[in-house]
């Protein structure tokens, strides 16, 4: 199942699993939104594995909201000890826990590419219920990149929506080998992109990622 598991995919943990994950990491114990997390049904998050991580576990994360100090915590779980797994949620969705001043640029992020997916703040509040957004708060968005329907133009059509923004628009365009910050392509086609893929990342160029043809 490791392998198998994209980065930004949501996974559910087993309750018995996670109290290896709260023995292994007893400083987290005292945190009580954390040593209930999987009682509560909150899911994790897939990250990109650290030379620290052990072979065949799978590495996550798992991000607090700003009241409980906005950590970034990496854990990691065997492959049996995950119940559930799934896509982040769609922006649509994830849409009605966005403040009323979002709605706007929602809808023209939707009207751009209606499977556009959300994994930062508004996803987390979404999926938790806990409070996640803050003034300051990012829009963080993964856009499946097709090829065949204006690919090409996707970066610049983001880019026209982020000038408007309330909010900074952050996130990735996603092909079939990972994912490029969405701001790298925004550029001439032989300019170099960085792929984020679930072992590491590669370099190419802006033409062959867009066009799904890599190297």
């Amino acid at each position: 199942m490791a392998e198998a598991l994209a980065r930004h995919t949501m996974v559910k943990a087993s309750v018995a699993g996670w109290a290896v994950v709260m023995s292994r990491h007893p400083e987290l114990a005292s945190e009580p939104t954390i040593d209930g997390w999987a009682r509560a049904g909150h899911p994790l998050i897939v990250r990109r594995p650290a030379c620290s991580d052990a072979a065949g576990m799978i590495p996550l994360g798992l991000p607090l909201p700003p009241s409980h100090g906005k950590r970034r915590i990496a854990l990691a779980l065997a492959p049996a000890d995950i119940i559930a797994s799934a896509a982040p949620p769609t922006l649509a969705d994830a849409a009605a826990a966005a403040p009323a001043h979002w709605q706007e640029t929602i809808g023209l992020l939707l009207q751009l590419l209606p499977e556009t997916l959300t994994f930062g703040s508004l996803a987390w509040q979404h999926l938790t219920g806990l409070p996640y957004l803050s003034d300051s708060s990012d829009l963080d968005l993964l856009w499946p990149l097709s090829p065949a329907r204006h690919a090409d133009t996707l970066p610049s059509d983001i880019g026209r929506i982020a000038k408007q923004a309330p909010m900074r628009l952050d996130g990735e365009i996603v092909g079939r080998t990972g994912g490029v910050q969405w701001r790298e392509l925004i550029g001439a086609d032989e300019d170099e992109v960085l792929v984020k893929g679930p072992a590491g990342v590669i370099s190419t160029t802006r033409a062959a990622f867009l066009s799904g043809n890599l190297s």
